[in-house]
């Protein structure tokens, strides 16, 4: 006698594709995130191997996942752009006196170079030679100049054309993430350090006259 299974107890091939799909997100994620953590350890190219040991998958896994070294690396610099966009949100953006705007705007930026800081040094390393890379990064770097000229209109709009521009230009530079690597790790400041020194520097950027070119 044949015994039957009842349809209701085999297992559901959409559910069973479902599982697999989460499963290999779920290993996607391990391997970027171990790439992220790897990033923070100063290793700014960690191969697929060192990748797949931190994460706990095997080296196949990876590979399956990933087309290339390049293209894991590039999805870990993803992920943690997008986390960084909120790193950089500001409150009552340009409201309020220039003092508090400038405080609040010098935390901002040096709690997300604390955050992303050394994913934004694997980027700069990785922009030479990808230019989807470069491509996000150059959009995340105009973003943050849009946001300066926003927070400081104020002061900036009050400037003849030139004169702005060149403003601009020194806030942009002063709080780069080259630079802040270098209050924070050339020069060994602490963030309270470099927190004055940023606010002393912008505040001589922005506490100008209108007159002149």
């Amino acid at each position: 006698m044949t015994i039957r299974s009842d349809p209701a107890l085999r297992d559901d091939p959409d559910q069973t594709t479902d599982g697999r799909a989460a499963r290999r997100e779920k290993n996607r994620l391990a391997a970027i995130d171990a790439a992220i953590e790897l990033f923070s350890e100063d290793n700014l190219q960690p191969g697929l191997d060192e990748i797949a040991q931190r994460s706990g998958l095997s080296s196949k896994s990876v590979h399956r996942y990933f087309e290339n070294n390049q293209a894991l690396l590039s999805a870990a610099i993803r992920r943690q752009l997008d986390v960084g966009y909120l790193l950089y949100y500001i409150h009552a953006i340009g409201e309020g006196p220039l003092g508090d705007r400038i405080d609040r705007f010098v935390s901002m930026r040096l709690k997300a170079h604390e955050e992303i800081g050394a994913t934004a040094r694997a980027a700069t390393f990785l922009a030479t030679r990808s230019a989807q890379v470069r491509e996000n990064f150059d959009r995340v770097r105009h973003l943050l100049q849009e946001q300066i000229e926003i927070h400081f209109a104020h002061e900036l709009d009050a400037l003849p054309t030139l004169r702005r521009q060149s403003r601009v230009a020194a806030i942009d530079a002063l709080v780069q993430f080259e630079s802040l690597d270098y209050f924070r790790m050339r020069r060994g400041f602490s963030l309270a350090e470099a927190q004055s020194v940023l606010t002393d520097g912008l505040s001589a950027l922005l506490d100008c006259e209108p007159s002149g070119t």
